[in-house]
């Protein structure tokens, strides 16, 4: 055998090798239950040890890893082949270890908001990772707007979502995030502190629509804190709280009759809280209907 021609037959015994070795490896991934496909990882103490210097390019990996096994049980899902449930225990633990080697990692908290909220339910440990990121990621309004949505439309945390919107709305200044703030204070029972929030967003605003935006809205807010004086004066002189804004009106202690500058209508629940058909936003107001309100 020549020296030219060793050099070219070990590369095609190579090849060969490489082709018996694959073959069957591949095939056993493809038959492989999905679920063993995260394989062994070592804890994140021993990642964070002996990824020195490449905390991020570890981090991403496995953020990546979680993506294309979580893609893998999804297009397995709708193609109607039965698969193991996701393991979404380890989807979040993994996540969980790739923002402690790497918290500035976007698509880590992006990810993980997408299937710990609606796929798993698991909002508040959505949020925990939300709050993490926000400690790193200080730009990023996205993580607090993700978190505010999770409190008021999951958790029904008005007061909660109400920070988490302010917050996104102080690093965007978008208009949408500080009117959710203003709307989430009132619902959560803090009313005055919506309007002192909105009247000093109001103040400082230069663009005349948002303007106009904020003092509408400070005047809806404005005639529900009317009412909720007047109740409290009701419930105080009477001993409950009134069943109607008509009750009040009647009476004397809300004159004259609020108005909702959205075009709804206000009502008073069975808590006693201020709400109106509207919703306080235009949209709301275009199916007006009374309240029912049980005698």
């Amino acid at each position: 055998m020549s020296v030219l021609q060793r050099p070219v037959t070990a590369l095609l015994v190579g090849l060969l090798a490489y082709g018996v070795v694959l073959g069957p490896f591949t095939a056993y991934m493809k038959q492989k239950p999905i679920e063993e496909k995260f394989g062994y990882l070592p804890s994140i103490n021993v990642l964070r040890y002996v990824s020195v210097d490449h905390k991020e390019l570890v981090g991403a990996s496995l953020v990546m890893k979680v993506i294309m096994y979580f893609g893998g049980v999804a297009e397995k899902q709708q193609a109607n082949v039965i698969v193991q449930p996701p393991d979404y225990a380890r989807m979040s633990g993994i996540l969980h270890g790739a923002v402690q080697l790497d918290p500035y990692n976007m698509d880590a908290y992006y990810f993980a908001q997408s299937f710990l909220t609606w796929e798993v339910k698991q909002y508040q440990m959505a949020n925990n990772l939300l709050d993490y990121g926000m400690k790193y990621r200080t730009w990023d309004w996205m993580l607090p707007f993700f978190a505010g949505f999770n409190s008021a439309y999951f958790l029904k945390d008005y007061k909660q979502a109400a920070e988490y919107f302010k917050r996104a709305g102080e690093i965007n200044g978008n208009e949408l995030n500080i009117s959710l703030a203003g709307r989430y204070m009132q619902a959560s029972g803090q009313t005055e502190l919506a309007i002192a929030y909105l009247g000093a967003m109001e103040k400082s605003e230069r663009n005349q629509a948002v303007k106009k935006n904020y003092q509408i809205r400070l005047k809806a807010f404005n005639e529900v804190r009317r009412i909720e004086l007047a109740r409290d004066r009701y419930k105080n002189t009477e001993g409950v709280l009134p069943v109607t804004l008509d009750t009040l009106v009647r009476s004397g202690l809300l004159s004259p009759p609020p108005s909702d500058p959205y075009g709804g209508q206000f009502f008073l629940e069975p808590d006693g809280k201020v709400a109106t058909t509207s919703k306080f936003t235009f949209a709301g107001a275009g199916n007006v209907s009374t309240p029912k309100v049980s005698k």
